[in-house]
């Protein structure tokens, strides 16, 4: 059985019933001390070889939009290098707060049109319901 990786932002646990990371954050952070826990949740979905995650962020009321571009820019593309030849598929579950930057933040528009664009070497989808984005990975074999 994994045991949660608890983080300065973050908790960590692998479901291997479901073959998911759940990645829930629960404290706003140094961008230094994110990217730190970014490097470790990989760490962690590398050891479980595990490419399907579920990132709760709703506790999260905001974010840096640079946390966002390294993000999409820096940490997805080295993400999919490492959990080659799989397929890195993230369901983000979103606050209210949160899915409200994404839609009316111009830089934060910008980032979440680049992640979510299928073009994209890699799944992300965001969500407001845990229900629906557990369904969602769970079609990876339909």
């Amino acid at each position: 059985m994994y045991s949660p990786l608890s983080l300065p932002t973050r908790t960590i646990t692998f479901r291997p019933d479901l073959n998911v990371l759940v990645v829930r954050w629960h404290t706003h952070a140094a961008v230094e001390v994110v990217q730190a826990d970014y490097a470790q949740m990989l760490d962690a979905a590398e050891a479980s070889r595990c490419t399907d995650w579920l990132l709760d962020v709703r506790r999260r009321e905001a974010a840096p939009a640079a946390l966002s571009a390294w993000v999409s820019h820096v940490f997805y593309p080295g993400a999919v290098a490492r959990l080659s030849p799989h397929r890195l598929r993230m369901a983000v579950l979103s606050s209210p707060s949160l899915t409200e930057l994404y839609r009316t933040d111009p830089e934060h528009q910008k980032h979440v049109a680049y992640s979510t664009d299928p073009a994209r070497p890699y799944d992300i989808r965001l969500f407001d319901d845990e229900g629906q984005a557990m369904h969602w990975l769970s079609t990876r074999l339909r």
